[in-house]
Order: C-alpha cells, then structure tokens, then sequence
C-alpha cells in the first residue's frame, strides 16, 4: 500500500511540475518518438521497448523549461531536448552491457532481453541518431554543448572506475566525479533550452551552471539513498559498497577515523563487499559517523545556490517550476 501511495505521490509532483509545459511535452514526445523511427524491424521493436519504458523525463523538463524561462519555445528547443533524451538513453544502455545488469526501473533491460551485443549497437545507434538531428538542423552550438558533456561523462566513468580500484578518493575528486559522470548531462539539458530560446551567452552560461549545481545535488541524494531507508524498499541497499564505489557520505565518515578503523572499513569495501552483514556494518559506520547528515548538508548547499542563480529572472510559471524541480531532484523517494 505505501508503495502505491508513494507512487501517486510521485506523479502529482511531476504533473504540477509539468504544467506551465505540458502541450509542449506532448509535441517533445511526438517528435522524440518520430526522432526514432528506423526501417530496420528489430530497431522498431526496441525502441517501441525504450518509448513503452520511458521514466520521468526529467532532462526534457529541464530543456524546455529553461527555453521557457528565457523566451519561446521552438523547434531547436525539441531538437536539443530530443538530443539529450538520445544521448541519455544511449549512455544507459552502455552502462547495463558493462554493469552486466539486466533490469532498468523494474523492467528487462535490453541487455537481458537482446544480449549485449545488440545492446551495444543500438547505443551506438541512438547517439548516431542524435548526432544526426543536430547536423541536420543546423545546431551547431548544441552540438558542442552536448559533445563536451559526453567527453566529460567518460572522463567521470573512468576516473571512477580508476578510484574504485585504488579506495583512495577524496572529497575533491568525489565533486570532480560526479560534476562529470551526472551533472554535465543536466547541465547541457539547461544550457541547450536558453540557447535553444535565443539566451546570450552570459545567460547560458549561467543556466549551465544551474544545471550543474542540480546534477551535483541530485547525485548526492543518489548517493546518500544507498545508506538511508527509504519508504520503498524499507533498507539501505548498499549498491554502492558492492561496486567499490567511494561516495560522499564514506568519505565524511572515514575523514576523522582512526588508522585502524579506516583499514578495516576499506578493507571491507575491497574485499567483503558482497557480504551482506560486513556491508551492514559499512552502512552503520557511515550512519553513526555522521556521513549522511554531512552529505544532506552539501547537497542542500548545492541545490541553493543552484536556486539562487535563477534569483534575477522574470518570475513566471517556468522559474516556479525549474524551482520546485530542483527541490524534487532533492527531496524524491527513488
């Protein structure tokens, strides 16, 4: 019962976010949904798959909300949503074939369904895609915007994957990661609305910076959902520990311990981390240690000045929307 509830819960939020912007939603996913169209049967299959699965849409809402907040929204604006939209759906598709994961939001993943060497190919097919939306229409701004972010998003999959290896990242090099692995995407999705709407280039560089005080708000919560209970699953779920992965609140935790408690903390984490009962006792450590209260502070901190930088536009519909997203990204449940 709580699920359900949680669940209408959820969808309220997101349709009054929506609002000021929902007939131009319904045309982005008319036109998301043309942008996939392929003559090749089993791609008509899959995509069919992808649109039937679709999750909340949070990019989009960004692009077009923030085209909203500078001006009108126009067909550069569904091109740099849809681009996004590709772009995004492209890097997780990648990430189920090299996670070896076969669910996405409660359902097969296409790596389940189709194996990985087809998964591969249709990533490979909708960045290609979306690549080609832009060339055709002549973005050639967005192209860069949305080119930067998926150099930064490997860097940040790397330098992870690097870290996870070693179990020596700091708080510096966490901020470093996650700016590149989550907030660049987010970033370019708030960039590519104002430009889309006409914004100069001041304007987009301060909507790209909104866009990535979000992303790095959004990740922390991501990151402090594995150590906390939450109303859907009712227990941390440790996901983190299991893949190595060093995040904020570990970090905190481990920043004023003792020699032996950080060896034996990291040793769990290198060594015992599909144990189910020493990965409780990481959770409980960073719990006592006060790594979630330490990372609900940065979180709020970014998500505040991610706020204030909005603070001189137009009030309008658009703003109290990108407001109340941002404070969804903060406050959500899963």
């Amino acid at each position: 019962m709580i699920n359900f509830v949680l669940s209408l819960f959820k969808m309220f939020l997101t349709d009054q976010i929506q609002a000021p912007i929902a007939s131009e939603m319904k045309k982005f996913e008319d036109y998301f949904r043309t942008s996939l169209k392929s003559s090749i049967p089993l791609l008509d299959i899959i995509m069919n798959y992808i649109l039937r699965r679709k999750g909340k849409q949070m990019r989009p809402m960004f692009v077009i909300l923030s085209a909203k907040l500078i001006g009108e929204v126009n067909n550069s604006t569904y091109v740099a949503a849809a681009l996004i939209e590709l772009l995004h759906t492209a890097t997780l598709i990648h990430d189920d074939v090299v996670d070896e994961a076969y669910e996405r939001r409660g359902f097969f993943s296409i790596n389940a369904l189709w194996k990985s060497k087809i998964s591969v190919l249709v990533g490979d097919y909708l960045l290609s895609k979306g690549l080609l939306l832009a060339i055709d229409n002549n973005e050639n701004e967005l192209l860069k915007i949305v080119s930067v972010a998926v150099r930064e998003m490997s860097e940040g999959e790397l330098l992870q994957i690097e870290k996870s290896r070693k179990l020596d990242i700091s708080e510096e090099q966490y901020f470093d990661i996650i700016r590149k692995k989550t907030a660049t995407l987010i970033a370019s999705c708030t960039a590519g609305g104002a430009l889309s709407a006409g914004a100069n280039e001041l304007t987009v560089s301060r909507m790209r910076l909104f866009g990535e005080y979000t992303g790095i708000a959004f990740q922390i919560k991501d990151d402090i959902f594995d150590y906390q209970s939450n109303g859907l699953i009712g227990k941390p779920t440790g996901n983190d520990i299991k893949e190595k992965k060093i995040t904020l609140p570990l970090i905190y935790a481990l920043r004023n311990a003792s020699d032996s408690d950080r060896r034996h903390i990291l040793r769990i984490v290198k060594n015992s981390n599909h144990n189910s009962v020493k990965v409780r006792e990481v959770i409980d450590y960073v719990v006592s240690n006060k790594g979630i209260e330490y990372a609900s502070v940065k979180m709020d901190e970014y998500k505040y000045k991610a706020i204030a930088l909005l603070g001189d536009f137009p009030e309008n519909d658009a703003k109290k929307s990108l407001i109340d997203l941002v404070n969804y990204s903060t406050t959500r449940k899963s």
